[in-house]
């Protein structure tokens, strides 16, 4: 999103830029479709679109649609050849859109809104003959789910989905749940951390996009009633503090639900919940330990385990 209001201040202010999208891709490519980088007057500011020749030819393309301003769209055959070049293992086709900012109001409004929206539908043109048609159409995050990018069939237009990454629900603000909430953060999640002990549920101590809450359980799920696509990590500092917060989110409809601790901690929190009534699904659904199994030791290293296990989640690939 922070590259949509960059997009929009440079059209604003009449500077010079172009946005490029990798509209539709084919076999195998180093980005998915969805995936934007903004030009300005002298390359490449925010983003990527595969990296390598690819990116270069790109910028060459939006540099040229910045001075004639009208739009390109750019097909790219990763041959064998080429993606050794690159370096990368693919082989597919990738056509990427690439659009000049223009400071008209009804274009700049567009490109505000998708920044400002936390779902919606952004629709553009590929040929533009009295200037930008571009339209945004705000709708729940259901209705705009489905590919991130796609380039119609006649490919007259490209049309866009944006929805709002997924929410990781983080209990535990001592050094392993503090460092899983940054890079959580960093790899592009929601994020929300709690903690019922102030000090330590303190806001100033992370990246402005987390939100930080002080309270207990109770307090959080009243506060952030979890949904279906939702993450929970447990990171507490104590067994007991542990189990009462897995009583409450294994029965939850989160999609994915982990603790942090060993296979022998797994051991006793189910045993023990089982006996307290919390049915037995609901408890073996639950990854413990959390994680992917790298060997990690210190809490950077645990939260790079964490958080790659989430992405995998968020792919469907775990």
């Amino acid at each position: 999103m922070n590259l949509w209001r960059a997009a929009a201040d440079l059209a604003q202010g009449g500077h010079s830029g172009a946005l490029a999208t990798v509209a539709r891709v084919r076999g195998s490519t180093p980005v998915p479709a969805g995936t934007k980088m903004l030009v300005g007057g002298q390359g490449r500011l925010i983003g990527t679109v595969g990296g390598g020749c690819v990116e270069a030819d790109v910028i060459a393309v939006a540099l040229e649609v910045q001075r004639r301003r009208l739009p390109s769209l750019v097909t790219h055959h990763l041959n064998a050849d080429l993606a050794g070049d690159l370096g990368l293992s693919c082989g597919g086709t990738v056509e990427i859109f690439v659009e000049p900012l223009v400071p008209d109001p009804r274009y700049v409004g567009v490109l505000a809104a998708a920044a400002a929206a936390e779902a919606g539908i952004v629709t553009t043109a590929t040929e533009w003959a009295d200037g930008p048609v571009k339209s945004f159409d705000p709708v729940p995050p259901e209705r705009a789910a489905g590919p991130a990018a796609t380039l119609t069939r006649d490919r007259r237009q490209v049309i866009e989905r944006l929805v709002p990454p997924p929410r990781v629900i983080v209990f535990g603000a001592g050094h392993v749940g503090a460092a899983i909430a940054r890079a959580a953060d960093a790899a592009g999640f929601r994020v929300v951390l709690v903690d019922d002990r102030p000090e330590f549920a303190d806001a100033r101590l992370f990246p402005e996009r987390v939100t930080v809450a002080a309270g207990d359980v109770d307090d959080a799920l009243a506060r952030f009633p979890i949904a279906p696509a939702d993450a929970v990590v447990i990171a507490t500092r104590g067994h007991r503090h542990d189990a009462i917060i897995l009583e409450r989110v294994a029965p939850s409809p989160a999609s994915y639900v982990g603790l942090l601790g060993s296979r022998r901690k797994r051991a006793v929190v189910i045993k023990g919940l089982t006996a307290a009534g919390v049915p037995r699904a609901a408890l073996e659904r639950v990854r413990v330990p959390v994680g992917l199994a790298i060997g990690a030791v210190t809490p950077e290293e645990i939260a790079v385990s964490v958080v790659a296990e989430l992405i995998a989640w968020r792919r469907q690939t775990a």
